[in-house]
């Protein structure tokens, strides 16, 4: 079994629905390998750490898998530079909020949170081992569409 961190396996990285009922082998190759324990060893772990029980939604995607799943072509769950989280009876934005003051890290999205539902939406984290952006954004709905706003956004 191979582990990304004291608390993370590949396994959980690489799980998927679509991948299993498609029959998509989502194993990363060793550069991606290489980047997604860069991301638990520097953020994902870090969050278990304070928190507890961390839940990954949405992990590692192949290119195969990417496309199955209508993901952007150069989103950065294809590098295992990303992970969609959530930590049960813990509010996302409080989540999003804590990695924002304590961690380093690439991009950071509070994705789809409704204020007042504590465990809407998930929190996306991208790191990147060459140097890390600090981008800050909340993905909400607005008209249908989906918009991308500077910020954490309660």
């Amino acid at each position: 079994m191979v582990r990304l961190s004291t608390n993370f396996t590949l396994q959980e990285f690489t799980k998927s629905q679509t991948a299993l009922r498609q029959g998509i082998d989502n194993t990363p190759n060793d550069e991606h390998l290489e980047n997604a324990k860069e991301l638990f060893e520097n953020v994902v772990q870090k969050v278990r750490d304070n928190f507890g029980v961390t839940v990954i939604n949405s992990g590692y995607r192949g290119s195969a898998l990417n496309e199955a799943v209508g993901g952007s072509s150069n989103s950065q769950h294809c590098k295992g530079e990303a992970v969609d989280i959530e930590c049960p009876g813990t509010p996302n934005y409080d989540v999003a909020k804590w990695v924002e003051d304590n961690l380093d890290f690439d991009q950071l999205i509070l994705e789809f949170y409704t204020p007042g539902i504590p465990d809407s939406g998930w929190v996306h984290i991208s790191y990147n081992s060459e140097g890390n952006r600090k981008s800050i954004l909340t993905a909400m709905k607005e008209n249908s569409k989906t918009v991308y706003k500077e910020g954490l956004i309660q």
